[in-house]
């Protein structure tokens, strides 16, 4: 099991691939990679064993420091900038049809957004500058670096309480909580930022400052890339800054949707000192689907990763006292896009796992 797994969360490198495959055979083949990720995977999710074993505690120390895991996700980064450039190259010398054009914009998010994302956010919680620099990268091709200050800063210390916006709420539709969460978590970004460089002595309109950088690169960064192809073909291309500022919008949007999976309803007691209870495995929902989780990094191992931020990917445990999803997440993020079926499926789970940490513990 333990070299299947490592072999496992190669499985990512499959969506670039079918992104592309999809491409050059044309027509509906475009859909290849989305018929892989919210049908494929959920089925296969459905039909194979969950995965609930956990890292002895013997082997975390080795494992954590096996150099393997991080190479992989070292690798997705180049991967990454390399099939958005070549997506450039495609959009801007291939005449699509809309239904063609958005096909292949949708299915480079589910590249950027879908495992991108997912691998900024893993580099992002770690100490090492390389890691965090790949993790901007990263953010930087979906227009969301302010996720580098929010998630760390913001979101991991106000988790499953009313201060945090990316924390959805009972009864809060997906749509509503799109708006509020990339809304506030913006101006939070924007906030934690301010305090920062207050304290260190700047202005906020100082080179220093993060927000300003993170708004300015990814403008830059499209703008040379346009450039770059308007003096290949000798015109002005752009279609390159329009599709990907909509691949983007796309990419960030699966980003707020597994959001409002992973924390619906959840809230921490609030204590008699006017603080918040610590966040424990049990204010995060789960889901030990394997092949969901082998192409996010097992992501879904959620309520860990906020208990032990720090933890690497590859040693995040699974908690049977956790609240578990039905479903992995290409499965639940199609039942949030409908709210009537998301609240029937979840919000008696929801009060289940209320009644259990909110009157028994």
């Amino acid at each position: 099991m333990k070299h299947l797994k490592k072999i496992g969360f190669y499985s990512a490198f499959i969506l670039p691939i079918l992104l592309v495959i999809g491409f050059y055979l044309g027509g509906w083949n475009l859909l290849i990679i989305h018929a892989f990720v919210f049908i494929m995977v959920p089925v296969m999710d459905y039909l194979i064993q969950k995965d609930r074993s956990n890292v002895p505690e013997t082997e975390i120390s080795e494992i954590s420091k096996e150099k393997f895991y991080s190479l992989v996700t070292f690798i997705w980064v180049y991967v990454q900038l390399g099939i958005l450039v070549w997506g450039f190259s495609v959009i801007s010398s291939t005449p699509l049809s809309f239904a063609e054009w958005l096909a292949f914009s949708t299915g480079m998010a589910l590249v950027t957004g879908g495992v991108g994302i997912t691998v900024a956010h893993e580099l992002g919680h770690k100490p090492e500058k390389l890691e965090q620099f790949y993790s901007k990268v990263l953010l930087m091709t979906v227009c969301y670096m302010h996720f580098f200050i929010e998630h760390n800063r913001g979101h991991h210390v106000r988790v499953a309480t009313p201060q945090d916006p990316a924390t959805s709420r009972l009864g809060e539709t997906f749509y509503s909580f799109w708006w509020r969460s990339v809304k506030d978590g913006f101006f939070s970004a924007n906030h934690l930022e301010k305090e920062r460089l207050q304290k260190k002595g700047d202005t906020f309109w100082s080179l220093q400052n993060q927000m300003i950088q993170f708004v300015l690169a990814p403008i830059i960064f499209v703008g040379l890339l346009t450039l770059v192809f308007s003096f290949i073909q000798n015109r002005f291309t752009w279609e390159v800054p329009i599709f990907f500022f909509v691949q983007s919008l796309f990419a960030f949007s699966l980003l707020e949707l597994v959001n409002y999976i992973e924390h619906y309803g959840m809230s921490r007691k609030l204590l008699l000192n006017g603080r918040y209870e610590k966040v424990t495995p049990l204010h995060s929902w789960n889901a030990s689907h394997m092949v969901s989780n082998f192409l996010l990094f097992q992501l879904q191992r959620h309520s860990d990763h906020h208990a032990f931020a720090y933890k690497r990917y590859q040693i995040l445990n699974h908690y049977d006292e956790s609240p578990q999803l039905p479903q992995g997440y290409s499965a639940m993020i199609i039942l949030a896009l409908f709210p009537a079926l998301w609240f029937k499926v979840m919000d008696k789970r929801l009060d289940e796992w209320r009644k259990r940490t909110w009157v028994e513990g």
